[in-house]
């Protein structure tokens, strides 16, 4: 495969050229196409032969439902496995692929099939929204994350299928295998068992719960880390594959000891359950706030202090180039490291004998900054729209904006503007990192960057 080597000046002067003749730049591109990608699928879910009763999604509920599939969230306002027909489901899984892997990598694969050459503002597109820092072997990369996407989701769906066969018949349990597998893989969090039970029935299936407890890190991991670690066989990783797998897993382990001590004695989630249940549920439910909504246990019926610790693990949410949301555990790092050097006096930010990057500790700063800012003014609004008790709209706002799909059950009950306001967080939840980090970068292309002001000093603190 060809190979473009080019610098980040490079880059951007192209992208300057771009916006001087008017066209459109690569996030609006992605907005774009993000926008367009919901419209269809709302509008395929409002035909009759898309939901049981046969008179199609209501409007407004179609673009909410497309909304959460093309954003792997996975909050519904109808019940995904009694509603719809096969065909709706079908149009849902489709949207779940697509927006988790990204729409330019799929026009980049049919792109490939037909012969045709991967022009460069393409490669531009493709670097946007894979959240790539070069454009080195992009093309590349998104022949691979459609391989290993198919590889894992395949390996999934078999498992899947077997497990469930006995109980669902072949058919149904291929259908059901495939389709929970994508939904895992993808952060999804999309069910089709009905009653908004996500796989509660699977509480104490260890093989089931693994199985999606896998797809939903692998999904979660990113992947650059995934190519990474296939290439380099586990050695002489970059430090961004070092970090993604360090914070990963801690917060994986501490969510997982957390949840356990909070619900151990809740007779209404974990109380009843024996030692290894309660163990494989905690592990569950401290990889599943990660983006991927998915539950084995009542999340309306957790205490208020475990809600609160979910809240954080989904702001958080998976790494960048994933098909997860949040503002990305290398970002909290980032933010952590910080703090960190900020206590000590020290100058630099460093991890692992390597200084980061002043720029990129801004955006780091700058994504948290706005991301907070959005969930409480999103927060805000709905207190005064919805009845709901504050904690209940905290937490699907947040839910909304990492791309979750946990609920403690408020969706279904919002009013039509407040399912408009969550429609609008999960949107900038799923493209509005990579629109921020792309605007950050080009904004010193204006002539300001090279000036430099004298400085002041005000009080802080």
């Amino acid at each position: 495969m060809e190979q473009i080597w080019i610098n980040q000046s490079d880059t951007k002067s192209n992208r300057n050229k771009t916006k001087k003749k008017g066209l459109l730049i690569p996030s609006q591109v992605l907005v774009l196409g993000f926008a367009v990608m919901i419209l269809v699928g709302a509008l395929l879910l409002t035909i009759p032969q898309a939901t049981v009763d046969g008179k199609g999604l209501p409007l407004l509920d179609a673009i909410f439902t497309s909304t959460s599939s093309a954003c792997v969230t996975g909050l519904v306002v109808v019940d995904t496995g009694t509603f719809f027909t096969i065909f709706g489901q079908v149009i849902i899984l489709i949207l779940i692929q697509m927006g988790g892997l990204g729409f330019m990598t799929f026009a980049t694969l049919f792109a490939i099939i037909l012969g045709r050459k991967i022009s460069f503002k393409e490669r531009l597109l493709l670097q946007e929204a894979l959240n790539q820092v070069s454009l080195e072997g992009i093309v590349r990369l998104a022949k691979y994350i459609i391989q290993v996407a198919l590889l894992i989701e395949g390996f999934g769906a078999i498992i899947l299928t077997l497990r469930w066969q006995t109980e669902l018949g072949w058919g149904r349990a291929l259908y059901f295998g495939i389709f929970h597998s994508v939904s895992g893989f993808n952060n999804a969090g999309f069910d089709l068992f009905g009653n908004f039970n996500s796989l509660v029935g699977y509480q104490n299936d260890v093989i089931t719960n693994m199985t999606m407890i896998v797809l939903i890190i692998t999904g979660g991991f990113g992947f650059a880390v995934l190519s990474d670690l296939y290439v380099n066989k586990g050695r002489n990783l970059t430090l961004h594959t070092k970090v993604v797998l360090h914070i990963s897993s801690l917060l994986i382990i501490i969510g997982a000891v957390v949840i356990l001590i909070l619900e151990f004695n809740n007779q209404a989630t974990m109380g009843g359950l024996d030692p290894l249940s309660k163990l494989l549920t905690s592990l569950f439910q401290s990889v599943t706030p990660r983006t991927a909504g998915f539950n084995t246990i009542a999340i309306s019926e957790m205490r208020d202090t475990t809600h609160l610790f979910l809240m954080l693990l989904m702001f958080i949410g998976a790494s960048p180039g994933s098909t997860g949301g949040g503002i990305k555990t290398t970002t909290f790092v980032t933010i952590a490291l910080y703090v960190k050097s900020t206590l000590k006096g020290n100058c630099q930010v460093t991890l692992q004998e390597r200084s980061i990057p002043k720029d990129i500790i801004q955006k780091a700063i700058t994504i948290t900054f706005l991301s907070m800012l959005l969930i409480f003014i999103v927060t805000m609004f709905l207190t005064i729209t919805e009845g709901s008790d504050f904690i209940g709209l905290l937490f699907e706002t947040i839910s909304a904006f990492g791309t979750v799909g946990l609920s403690l059950g408020v969706t279904p009950e919002l009013s039509n503007i407040g399912r408009v306001a969550i429609i609008c967080t999960m949107f900038c939840g799923r493209v509005g990192p990579l629109t921020l980090v792309f605007a950050l970068s080009q904004k010193g292309n204006k002539g300001v960057k090279n000036i430099k002001y004298p400085e002041d000093r005000m009080i802080i603190g």
